[in-house]
């Protein structure tokens, strides 16, 4: 296999285990809010929901794709669906960082953190995507924790002296978020540019000064690096100025 076949490989297994995470969340919120009733109510025992979110923040639902606008949400049977092709897949994504409570729970700091770095609301999202699917209470097997995946030394480094009093700082979205804003606009301005400080992020700020300040040729980094940077771009070319507010469920016109 050729370096260039592993880091696909890599960069798909990573899509894979995030979407699965993300997705799993969108089903659950679906059953709370009872679209998935209805849809089972209406004779689907093997329904499809498609959906997209307007202008106003309204995220709209269906059985099937009334429009061009409706994107592939939860598949027959399985609820979980891969459809071929980049867009697709990334359009239920966005469609889930849309609606999903998870995500507006966090809005607030969010912004909070974007005014007090400069960092983008986008790039955060982004971040949080990847690295903890929105998870709060994720613990990494090397222990970073939170929704940013922050470790202790990163905590000691950018937290405040009133954030290190608390034993389970890391693990409080707003802490875990304005410290890892503030380490993300600490790496930016130092190697000017945000591929590599996404880079040091995830392999360290030393592993990108030996490869001359650019994405070092690690597989694991450069996966991480181009899936973060994909789902940034995305999220800003959609310029998420609102949020999902109301769930609308449309019924397709019989024949």
């Amino acid at each position: 296999m050729t370096r260039r076949h592993l880091k696909r490989l890599l960069a798909h297994r990573m899509t894979q285990r995030l979407t699965r995470s993300l997705m799993l969340g969108l089903r659950r919120h679906l059953l709370r809010t009872g679209v998935m009733g209805l849809l089972v109510s209406g004779g689907a025992a093997h329904a499809e929901l498609w959906g997209y979110v307007d202008a106003s923040g309204v995220a709209h639902f269906a059985s099937a794709p009334l429009d061009t606008r409706y994107q592939p949400v939860l598949a027959a049977s399985t609820g979980i669906h891969r459809v071929p092709g980049k867009i697709d897949h990334g359009q239920r994504l966005l469609t889930w960082l849309d609606i999903a409570p998870e995500v507006k729970a966090v809005q607030p700091y969010l912004r909070e953190a974007s005014v007090q770095t400069g960092v983008d609301i986008e790039l955060l999202k982004a971040v949080i995507a990847v690295e903890s699917a929105f998870r709060a209470d994720a613990v990494s097997p090397r222990g970073a924790m939170g929704l940013m995946q922050i470790t202790g030394v990163t905590a000691q480094r950018y937290g405040t002296a009133d954030e290190l009093r608390r034993p389970t700082a890391l693990l409080e979205a707003r802490t875990n978020i304005l410290i890892g804003a503030r380490m993300l606009a600490d790496l930016t301005r130092r190697f000017g540019r945000i591929d590599a400080a996404l880079a040091a992020w995830n392999a360290g700020e030393g592993a990108v000064r030996r490869a001359g300040g650019v994405v070092p040729d690690i597989d694991e980094t450069q996966a991480h690096v181009h899936l973060v940077l994909e789902l940034y771009w995305a999220l800003l070319q959609r310029s998420l100025g609102s949020q999902a507010r109301q769930l609308t469920m449309h019924r397709p016109e019989q024949p």
